[in-house]
């Protein structure tokens, strides 16, 4: 084999690959690894690798005892992080270099990434069905609430002045249920976007500035841009209302004392869709929505983009399954990684198409 055909093979592997030496500093990383760890490999080659990759789990004797025996080791569901993006869960493979003693050669495959989007297709169908089940409900039931609201205000005029408590709680019960089912008929009856290139740090500071007026005056709101970032395709309103929900979540957790929100863009050229049926669509735009907060209830983590699952009392638990539903009709994927003092939601977007230079 030619040292050509080495190299081709190399910056071909779907997944991360790093190559470490005998001082444990990075040596040679692939194009999906440069993407991964969303920095180049001229910045990255040659920097201690533990201080550039962050891996929940005691390896450090593992992988001793792997470059020492010369075997390979393997370890599956650890969650990885690089300090500039939230952790992803990933199987790993690290295993010796024939020829090179001390170095090691690292391959990630994020476990996280496939296992949601591989589903992403059948539960985007399975959504569609449950949303219009849910509006016509809503519209069903919106009637005879009319009715029963007509009918205690009715009592209430007959009422002793002792008893007229239980009529008021009827009205402003039947009032607070006729709201929610308003809001799902909203959800439900969301026009299909209009997609075309947009500037998406425009979408950013339209969010940021409406939120600081409004929701989100006692927050600190912190812009984190790529200035190289791409076109986006999509629809500039219905993205500004994602951002505006996800700050607005986050604005909402932190409560009256405050926190920060910081606005974070980046550009994963490794990032793609991988669909049931085998297609995939590059998803290079990143926006993550990061708070300070005290997170996400364990109890909800992995149903957050549900509809009518909420961490708030009194919470409906259509804002984020309303995100979720614009960021699939864009094409894109949205994740969410919480613990106490961290909460990242990240939308992933593919980019507009690049118009044809005209030729002179």
């Amino acid at each position: 084999m030619t040292p050509e055909m080495d190299t081709a093979i190399w910056s071909s592997l779907p997944v991360p690959a790093i190559l470490i030496d005998k001082d444990e500093n990075i040596a040679d990383l692939n194009p999906a690894a440069e993407g991964f760890m969303n920095n180049s490999a001229k910045w990255l080659m040659g920097q201690p690798i533990w201080d550039r990759l962050m891996i929940d789990a005691p390896l450090e004797k593992n992988i001793e005892r792997a470059r020492k025996d010369g075997t390979p080791l393997f370890v599956n569901d650890v969650d990885v992080g690089t300090g500039s993006r939230a952790p992803l869960q990933c199987n790993m493979s690290i295993a010796p270099v024939a020829g090179q003693p001390g170095w090691m050669v690292m391959l990630i495959s994020p476990r996280e990434l496939a296992g949601r989007m591989t589903q992403s297709h059948s539960v985007k169908s399975a959504a569609k069905s449950a949303i219009g089940m849910a509006e016509m409900l809503a519209h069903e039931i919106k009637n005879p609430l009319a009715g029963i609201t007509g009918a205690a205000q009715l009592l209430s005029m007959n009422l002793a002045k002792e008893d007229l408590e239980l009529t008021d709680l009827i009205v402003e019960e039947s009032r607070r249920i006729v709201k929610l089912l308003e809001q799902v008929e909203q959800f439900g009856n969301l026009s299909p976007p209009e997609r075309r290139a947009v500037n998406i740090h425009d979408v950013l500071d339209r969010a940021r500035r409406s939120a600081l007026l409004g929701f989100g005056a006692h927050m600190k709101i912190v812009e984190d841009y790529d200035p190289s970032l791409p076109m986006a395709f999509g629809d500039p309103d219905q993205l500004l209302q994602v951002v505006l929900n996800l700050i607005k979540n986050a604005a909402q957790a932190a409560g009256s004392k405050g926190g920060t929100i910081r606005l974070h863009s980046f550009y994963e050229h490794s990032f793609r869709l991988r669909r049931a049926d085998g297609s995939g669509q590059a998803l290079p735009l990143q926006i993550e929505i990061i708070d300070d907060g005290p997170g996400l209830p364990e109890s909800i983590k992995g149903d957050i983009f549900d509809p009518f699952v909420s961490g708030r009392e009194n919470g409906t638990g259509l804002g984020l399954a309303l995100v979720n539903k614009i960021v699939s009709d864009h094409d894109g994927w949205i994740s969410v990684n919480s613990v106490p003092g961290r909460t990242v939601f990240r939308i992933s977007l593919p980019r507009a198409a690049q118009e044809p230079k005209e030729k002179n």
